[in-house]
């Protein structure tokens, strides 16, 4: 019996190819507020509307665009997520992580997931980065239930290391030649979209969480199943409920992401090509 989800994944694949013969070696998905990088960092080559992919999911959310981006940063082939999909628009997980596989298949061999998140550690603030060290995605359906799909990965993945330790190491180097300041942490992906209750965060705390957010730990995992690297960096856009003195909104997190934004779009920059060499070393000695 042949793969239902691959068999859609396919079809996206060939839906692409017939539109765009590019070749990316490194992925990047764009989190609320970042949607701008992709025209402010990017020589575009093509850009594709999930609309126009037999099958795909469109993105819902004010702010997300919903298209792929094809195109050069510092003469690195990318391809950009510029607007994903979330679990709580009510898409399959299967479908939410539709996208990170897509672009696995077209060729990226490593992956920068971004997101805005609400900060547990209280020694964060609304305005930090934070790179993702490992994640928590028990509140979640595993993106990989049901049948597997042989093509892409096994059927029980290793997850000791979801997130590359030589990728982390490119993010930190980066962000020291940017002189920016870059926390370390552990992500927890809940489904929203309704933002947590104080006594979720406490929980969420108590389990070594440093921040929250709906998006991110699914893909890291479907990316790692399918064997493309991955690393991930968090704007920290407010604080968490019960930490937070004011209710959380969206448009607080996107005001927030907007006033990091320069920042985080240098680091982006920085990174893709220290990834781009390191990928190219790694390359030469197989």
């Amino acid at each position: 019996m042949s793969n239902s989800v691959y068999k859609k994944l396919e079809n996206a694949y060939n839906c692409v190819r017939k539109k765009t013969n590019f070749v990316p070696q490194t992925a990047i998905v764009l989190g609320s507020g970042l949607g701008a990088f992709a025209e402010e960092k990017v020589d575009i080559d093509q850009t594709i509307d999930y609309s126009e992919i037999d099958g795909f999911p469109v993105s819902t959310v004010k702010g997300h665009k919903g298209r792929f981006v094809f195109g050069t940063v510092g003469g690195v082939n990318v391809v950009i997520m510029q607007g994903r999909v979330h679990y709580y628009e009510g898409y399959p997980m299967t479908d939410v992580v539709m996208p990170v596989r897509l672009m696995g298949m077209l060729g990226a061999k490593a992956v920068i997931l971004t997101n805005a998140s609400g900060a547990i550690n209280r020694s964060f603030s609304a305005g930090d980065l934070m790179m993702v060290t490992d994640h928590i995605a028990s509140f979640v359906p595993n993106p990989l239930i049901g049948e597997n799909i042989d093509e892409l990965g096994v059927r029980f993945p290793d997850m000791s290391s979801v997130y590359d330790k030589n990728l982390q190491k490119i993010l930190l180097k980066s962000a020291q030649t940017l002189g920016i300041s870059l926390k370390q942490g552990v992500y927890a992906q809940l489904t929203g979209p309704s933002y947590e209750t104080p006594a979720e965060i406490k929980m969420l705390g108590t389990l070594g969480a440093d921040v929250v957010g709906m998006s991110t730990a699914v893909e890291a995992i479907a990316a790692n199943h399918a064997g493309i690297k991955v690393c991930a960096i968090s704007c920290i856009s407010n604080l968490a409920a019960g930490i937070s003195p004011v209710k959380l909104t969206h448009e607080e997190v996107q005001k927030t992401a907007d006033e990091v934004a320069p920042k985080f779009k240098a680091l982006i920059c920085e990174a893709v090509e220290e990834i781009s060499d390191f990928l190219s070393t790694q390359q030469l000695s197989v």
